[in-house]
């Protein structure tokens, strides 16, 4: 029985409502000893020395490890590429406030966090810029910009002419701020050593990066290094790259010469593995009387560290260049250097952020046309990116916008705002457009089936909870024909199939692909030992596994036989996937059109969401359950950007003030309405021939400007720097 697109319960559900999942914290090592970090608390200078006598003489501690005596790790070269050049403890000079500088090892992790703060730091203080409003004259271009795939700066057509003619011009800036990632799992890490081998049970996106990075740092071999993760507590992006507390988790166990844990406290998760950076952008759109595009000009100032910790772009202005029909367009990214950790990935990352720019624009422009948003989003609508010129490999906006609106009751609003009531509560109806790349990277899949008709499908991957266990079962399932209960899928181990970083929605693109021809090169072989002499070759669709029997034209053999018949203990295929190369003449996206509806009380100002419907084009789903699931969450996410996120600087010490999860607000089940989704299926053939398109990022993308946009049609109140509190419409 077939089951992709049916809604199918997660294979690993049960494990994780009975709490029987493992993950990295949870894994039981004899002899394992606890690490915990040491902070700095100065922002910006070079540490002179230590104090750790009283320290090392406190009950259980075993060792401590500071930037003085730390092992010398191996940051150059290809492999450290892979890693984030934190400090790992090896220098002595500061750049944030909250960096690691030295590590506590003890019997136990309370007797390490009791001798931490015992760990006497000094410091020779230098001048910190510790946001960006006191460098914004130092903005520099980006030196390698959006991992290579594309130039900081963009331009096509006459843009400055064009605005210059444009009848309707919209010239605003809009603001994000720095937001933190907070899954409910914290970064762990147990690392062990056995000679020169290193295993590591670890939070991660990226099993393969992992084990790179670790095996360049510490100079190994990468095949002994085995990294290990089969379930992760949610990642958002902070756990895609190999952070500092990993490879010093590591450095801990070698020094006490055993096994060691090290957890990340969720203080120091605001300091620890990345963040979305604060972003500020300016965005100028020029349109005919009639609405028609005739020039975009975005340009973005992005929070960056200092330098010597590496680089990481916002690609705010990449969806202006793509999204809407225009002949005329230029886009520029610049960064600003401060004493903060260095930033990273965050679900939907510069979609996200420069989505919630143009689209409000796009709102404020519909508001000076006396137009409704959503035609003019039709009026253009392309079938081309604007800048490359490459047609899309699907699209199916169009329909999100008129199937949304006609699901949600967009044409029961009326164009003035605050002119929607509902009793005393003022109404606003919003919309924006969602649209994020669809990736596919090359990745590595095993697929196994046993004489008794059960199947093994093993990858490097791993799974966030987003159903990637479900969904590599139902697609091998389907592909050989047999029931989903029959096949076991092992993920989260270094030692499998290479598989890249979850993240970019690309997994299912990459990793279902190579279960696919994987599980086809099973079938092809199955069927040529139960036909031997080739009649109806033809037609393989005429053979079918029941159980663990084959049956065909050419008659049933129990699979047992087949096997022992031809001296083999299973049948058995590794493939290694990669896009075709004829996939980059095309643009490759998903998207999408949001619908929300706020209600905003006229005296206190609150402001509360109180309908939602999204429509996606997110190509072939797998599993409608799954793929719901990740819908609404993304929607969920993009509330807590619109509403509720924003991690908060003290400008004259850098320290975060709000580093718990009772100062830094995420969505609750308060906050969020039921949830409508519409699934619009136009499967990408070209980028991937199973159809696939990411859906994990899309629908975080334009849920804040639909807030803001419908905010402004309750109040008349444009908010253009997020979150949109309730202090911002007490005007």
């Amino acid at each position: 029985m077939m089951t992709i697109g049916q809604s199918i319960d997660r294979v690993d559900g049960r494990l994780k409502v009975l709490g029987q999942a493992t993950y990295a914290a949870e894994f039981e090592v004899p002899g394992m000893a606890h690490a915990v970090l040491v902070q700095s608390t100065v922002a910006a200078g070079k540490i002179t020395g230590f104090d750790t006598a009283k320290a090392r003489t406190m009950p259980g501690v075993l060792a401590i490890i500071t930037t003085e005596d730390a092992d010398k790790l191996r940051v150059t070269g290809p492999a450290a590429q892979q890693s984030v050049l934190f400090p790992l403890l090896q220098s002595n000079d500061v750049y944030y406030n909250g960096q690691h500088v030295a590590i506590v090892i003890a019997e136990s992790v309370q007797q390490a966090r009791a001798a931490a703060p015992h760990v006497g730091v000094r410091y020779q203080g230098e001048a910190a810029v510790t946001t960006m409003d006191g460098a914004l004259d130092q903005a520099y271009v980006p030196k390698k910009f959006a991992n290579g795939r594309a130039e900081p700066d963009s331009r096509t057509g006459d843009p400055d002419r064009a605005m210059a003619e444009a009848a309707v011009r919209i010239d605003e800036t809009y603001e994000t701020p720095i937001e933190h990632h907070n899954p409910m799992e914290p970064h762990a890490t147990i690392a062990s050593w056995s000679g020169d081998r290193l295993t590591v049970w670890t939070a991660t996106q990226g099993i393969s990066g992992a084990q790179e990075t670790l095996s360049g740092l510490f100079g190994l071999p990468k095949q002994n290094v085995t990294v290990v993760c089969p379930f992760v507590g949610g990642g958002f992006g902070c756990k895609g790259n190999t952070w500092p507390p990993v490879s010093l988790a590591a450095m801990a166990a070698r020094r006490v010469n055993r096994p060691v844990k090290l957890e990340v406290t969720r203080e120091q998760m605001f300091t620890s593995n990345g963040y979305r950076p604060r972003t500020i952008q300016r965005v100028r759109l020029g349109s005919d009387r009639e609405g028609k595009l005739q020039a975009i000009r975005h340009d973005g100032l992005m929070q960056m560290s200092r330098p010597e910790l590496g680089e990481f772009s916002e690609p705010v202005a990449l969806v202006s260049r793509m999204l809407y029909a225009c002949d005329n367009i230029t886009t520029s990214h610049r960064l600003v250097s401060v004493n903060q950790g260095l930033p990273t990935y965050m679900r939907a990352p510069g979609e996200a952020s420069g989505n919630f720019a143009l689209e409000s624009a796009m709102d404020e422009l519909a508001v000076a046309l006396n137009m409704d948003p959503v035609e003019l989003r039709l009026r253009n609508h392309t079938d081309k990116d604007s800048t490359s010129g490459k047609p899309f490999a699907s699209k199916g906006l169009r329909a999100c916008y008129e199937q949304g609106a006609e699901a949600f009751g967009w044409r029961q609003r009326t164009a003035t705002p605050g002119s929607m009531q509902d009793g005393r509560m003022l109404v606003g109806l919003g919309m924006a457009t969602s649209t994020y790349p669809t990736n596919r990277m090359e990745a590595s899949a095993m697929v196994r089936l046993m004489p008794d008709g059960t199947v093994l499908v093993r990858s490097g991957t791993q799974d966030l909870g987003t159903g990637t266990y479900t969904t590599m079962a139902q697609w091998a399932a389907d592909v050989l024909g047999v029931a989903g209960e029959r096949v076991k899928v092992e993920l989260g181990d270094s030692r499998f199939p290479a598989a890249p970083v979850s993240g970019g929605s690309m997994t299912s693109a990459s990793v279902l692909s190579a279960v696919h021809q994987a599980a086809s090169q099973v079938r092809e072989t199955l069927i040529s030992m139960a036909n031997p002499m080739g009649r109806e070759a033809s037609s393989p669709d005429r053979w079918r596994l029941e159980n663990s029997v084959v049956r065909g034209p050419a008659g049933e053999r129990r699979l047992a036989d087949l096997m022992s018949a031809a001296g083999v203990p299973f049948i058995e295929a590794t493939v290694h996937a990669k896009p075709d190369p004829d996939a980059k003449k095309y643009a490759a996206h998903a998207f999408g059109a949001q619908f929300c509806e706020v209600r905003v009380d006229p005296d206190l100002r609150t402001v509360k969401v109180s309908r939602w419907l999204g429509a996606f084009d997110c190509g072939r789903v797998i599993n409608r359950k799954t793929a719901r699931s990740q819908l609404i969450g993304g929607i969920t996410y993009g509330l807590g950007m619109a509403l509720l996120e924003e991690t908060r600087v003290d400008e004259d010490t850098g320290r975060i003030t709000n580093a718990n999860l009772a100062d830094y607000h995420v969505p609750v089940h308060a906050d969020v309405p039921d949830i409508q989704t519409i699934i619009v299926e136009t499967p990408d053939t070209i980028t991937t021939p199973l159809g696939i398109k990411g859906i994990g990022e899309l629908p975080t993308c334009g849920v804040a400007a639909a807030v803001a946009n419908a905010v402004y049609h309750a109040t008349g109140i444009r908010i253009r720097a997020l979150p949109v509190r309730l202090d911002k419409l007490l005007v």
